[in-house]
């Protein structure tokens, strides 16, 4: 039988639009190498690949060239999948097993809700490859078990910047996300992620990312509800709630590709 597999766009209500993924449901396990060569194919930023459990549905991310802790997205994307073509029944809760433990997944009036892990970011000493790929100082840097994040001056900066994609991929990390508070309303903080180390030079929108920006910027602003603005070329808004050491990571998804893999 052919291996069916989607393209949805996460993080947005509109086609074209956020961060797309693919999303590739099986029958059970298969082998890392083919999985790997199926999201090199697919050559986006991830492909999700997703197969029932007696508790719930085995869950895995990978990116062209990696496979990967965390991705929040593809999350997103593969819940949409399972509950609207008929893989999952949306009044359920989706139980997701992935190399980051158990996530969550819930969906209400239109918006998918991630249960995902807070990721803090500690602050450390500033980077002079960091100041050199990113072309301005930034005002402080932190990370965390995957990302560095750099905060900059103003939301103006973030959208214009113009990283060295070369010198970012030296530095020892999953991405580099550029942040700083938000300029219009409604909006908390922007950020964008770059991730030439992980085979994804920029990507549109990072769930996962979210995951150490909304303790940030929580801290920050003294608030447990925030929106953040991802700033790509395709952007989109993701909810952030902060509940203890979890992140609810809230968002829409549309499909725009149905098909199958020729085995």
């Amino acid at each position: 039988m052919p291996t069916p597999i989607y393209t949805a766009d996460a993080f947005t209500d509109r086609p074209y639009r956020g961060n797309p993924a693919a999303v590739c449901p099986l029958d059970g396990p298969a082998d890392a190498a083919w999985m790997q060569a199926v999201a090199a194919e697919m050559n986006l930023s991830e492909t999700a690949f997703v197969w029932p459990l007696a508790d719930g549905w085995s869950l895995r991310w990978f990116t062209p060239t990696v496979e990967v802790d965390l991705c929040g997205h593809a999350t997103l994307a593969s819940a949409h999948i399972l509950w609207s073509q008929g893989y999952a029944d949306p009044s359920s809760t989706l139980r997701f097993h992935t190399r980051s433990g158990l996530l969550t997944a819930d969906f209400n009036d239109g918006w998918i809700t991630l249960n995902f892990p807070n990721e803090a970011p500690h602050e450390v000493a500033p980077m002079p490859e960091l100041t050199q790929a990113l072309g301005v100082t930034p005002r402080w840097v932190g990370r965390n078990r995957m990302d560095v994040i750099a905060l900059l001056d103003d939301a103006v900066t973030v959208r214009t910047l113009t990283p060295d994609m070369a010198l970012l991929a030296t530095i020892a990390a999953r991405g580099v996300i550029v942040t700083a508070a938000g300029d219009q309303p409604g909006v908390d903080f922007v950020s964008r992620f770059f991730g030439p180390q992980a085979g994804v030079p920029e990507d549109p929108v990072t769930g996962s990312a979210h995951c150490g920006l909304a303790p940030y910027w929580g801290a920050v602003l003294h608030k447990i509800e925030m929106i953040g603005l991802q700033c790509s070329a395709r952007s989109g808004f993701v909810k952030t709630t902060l509940v203890g050491d979890r992140v609810l990571i809230s968002g829409q998804a549309v499909t725009v590709l149905r098909g199958s893999l020729v085995d």
